[in-house]
């Protein structure tokens, strides 16, 4: 990746869990927040607030190139894919 594909800066503090960052679970969820901005990568499991994490934008990219493809995401909106490899579809929040 020659360029940086997110609006945000690199070292932007996101939103994740232990089971991404750890290789046991996929980012599955992508949240680009309406309220502040702020990005979340989750799995498609409950959120448990024991595992989540800070972890600056950057990162969250060297541990899934694929999300190069979302960097575009409107604030207020969220992706999501089935697994791994599948194709990322795009909504509205319904809390935006």
């Amino acid at each position: 990746m020659s360029t940086w594909p997110f609006p945000n800066l690199p070292n932007v503090a996101t939103f994740t869990v232990r089971q991404i960052i750890s290789g046991k679970e996929p980012i599955l969820f992508v949240s680009h927040d309406a309220e502040d901005g702020s990005w979340q990568f989750l799995t498609n499991k409950p959120l448990d607030i024991a595992e989540a994490m800070l972890v600056g934008l950057a990162e969250m990219l060297r541990h899934d190139a694929t999300l190069a493809e979302i960097a575009d995401l409107p604030e207020g909106w969220q992706a999501t894919r089935e697994h791994k490899g599948a194709n990322w579809q795009r909504t509205l929040s319904s809390s935006a």
